[in-house]
């Protein structure tokens, strides 16, 4: 950490994905008092123009010497990415915040959402104190949405609990986006379309699995996802079953849930259990969330709960987030606490 006299100094490791351009504006909205903002990227050549803090800067090569007095460093771009260039920045002495999932089980990274420390205190790196020089995981937005919604209802003693996402083509980074978009405009002019992402026609179409030659595949992904979820609950809290079905939308992770309990609970309850967590619910009256409506909010946002129809006991809940936002914005919570009471 920097000492006194010092200025914060961050480094952004796939600072041209999606998720390190979101992590960028957030660290600069959030005031960080950084002297310097290095971004690194391995998918664009060294040199190349980029913005940080409103001035004009360039990427710097993955390299020992750019790790070099950095604080912290955000690895924000492909598990590949960090997997290959994590030591060199845990060698230079920063703190690590790990956003791709690949440093949990390389360099045992520990997960931690700070905004449930309450709830569901976060594990202790293996390496060092979280005042010290520590590697830590970001989750991604699924985690974190289905660990909201279990410490959140745990209280209520749920019998049962299942999530069903709607991934967006955007947590496949600028590709994903990229075949979403060019698909739909090919099937619209009726021209032959491409689909080296998802091996699969994903515009206009709602899907349960990819092509063959997708990797990773749905089912992978869900399974990493089940696996994290329960790995960050650690039977504190029921872990709810999880399903995925990728969605033609380019942002926005939504999610419909179902909880049941052993009697028909007052709705109020539930409600502010949830917001106890940092959910934010719709007014009443007012329309649910939607993939547009979230966009730049770092909350989960969610519609008011309803009863099942056939079970008395059972309820639904409808939420969104904005994927890249909330990702991005819990990685800085985690920055913010290890910089406590410095920031």
């Amino acid at each position: 950490m920097p000492s006194e006299n010092r200025p914060l100094r961050i480094a952004i490791v796939g600072a041209s994905s999606l998720r390190g351009k979101e992590l960028k504006l957030v660290i600069e909205e959030r005031n960080f008092p950084t002297a310097d903002i290095s971004l690194l990227d391995t998918s664009l050549p060294p040199g190349t123009l980029a913005e940080a803090a409103g001035e004009v800067t360039f990427l710097k090569p993955m390299e020992r010497e750019s790790f070099t007095g950095s604080d912290i460093v955000f690895f924000a771009g492909s598990a590949e990415e960090a997997r290959a260039n994590w030591k060199m920045a845990h060698d230079a002495g920063a703190s690590i915040i790990d956003l791709t999932g690949a440093l949990e089980s390389v360099a045992g990274a520990a997960a931690w959402i700070p905004e449930m420390e309450t709830l569901l205190p976060p594990p202790e790196p293996k390496d060092g104190s979280r005042a010290g020089k520590g590697i830590y995981s970001s989750p991604p937005p699924a985690v974190l949405i289905a660990c909201a919604l279990a410490a959140g209802l745990h209280d209520c003693k749920p019998l049962r609990l299942a999530i069903t996402f709607f991934p967006p083509v955007s947590e496949r980074d600028q590709r994903g986006v990229d075949e979403l978009e060019k698909q739909a405009a090919d099937l619209l002019m009726l021209h032959p379309f491409s689909q080296p992402v998802f091996d699969a026609q994903i515009a206009f179409n709602l899907l349960a699995g990819y092509g063959e030659a997708s990797h990773p595949s749905l089912a992978e992904m869900r399974a990493e996802i089940a696996k994290r979820i329960a790995a960050y609950l650690g039977g504190r809290a029921l872990i709810p079953a999880v399903q995925l079905v990728q969605a033609p939308v380019f942002y926005g992770y939504a999610f419909s849930a179902y909880g049941e309990f052993a009697a028909p609970l007052d709705a109020a309850k539930v409600e502010k259990a949830l917001t106890g967590v940092g959910i934010q619910l719709s007014a009443k009256g007012e329309p649910g969330p939607t993939n547009v409506s979230v966009a730049g909010e770092e909350r989960i946002q969610m519609a008011r709960i309803e009863r099942d129809a056939n079970v008395p006991a059972g309820v639904w809940l409808w939420g969104v987030a904005d994927n890249l936002r909330l990702a991005v914005a819990n990685a800085a919570r985690i920055a913010e606490e290890l910089l406590a009471p410095k920031i």
